[in-house]
């Protein structure tokens, strides 16, 4: 129950059936779904032209800022390594016109790898 159907077996499984080569009871036998998910993945099948929906590929919510803004960001931060975070988000706002809040800013820093510590580290190496 609820488990990972590779999609070359449903897609096995519908042209099997749609080429009238085994009966149904025959495919669902040989590929082990049942019934109702032949019929569902036949479905999307007939609408979309693939065995997986376009729910099941894309998971979570889309970022606001794209590779290019958190590039731009990595770059203000290795030349001005000071600059607060409410600083970074006016700068990513009237140059790259990209509203955020500011702990969007911190959450993608972290992401890419820099955190408070390397800031410091940054700061300092260019004070001396």
């Amino acid at each position: 129950m609820y488990r990972k159907i590779s999609g070359d077996v449903k897609l096995a499984a519908i042209h099997l059936h749609e080429h009238q080569l085994l009966s149904l009871e025959n495919i669902l036998a040989c590929v082990g779904f049942s019934e109702s998910t032949f019929w569902r993945i036949l479905k999307v099948w007939r609408e979309t032209g693939d065995v997986v929906s376009i729910s099941n590929r894309i998971r979570g919510r889309p970022r606001i800022l794209q590779c290019d803004d958190v590039l731009y960001l990595v770059h203000l931060i290795r030349h001005r390594p000071e600059w607060f975070l409410d600083e970074l988000l006016v700068l990513l706002d009237t140059n790259r016109f990209v509203s955020v809040h500011y702990v969007t800013i911190h959450c993608e820093l972290e992401r890419v790898g820099i955190s408070l510590k390397k800031l410091k580290r940054i700061a300092k190496e260019r004070n001396e």
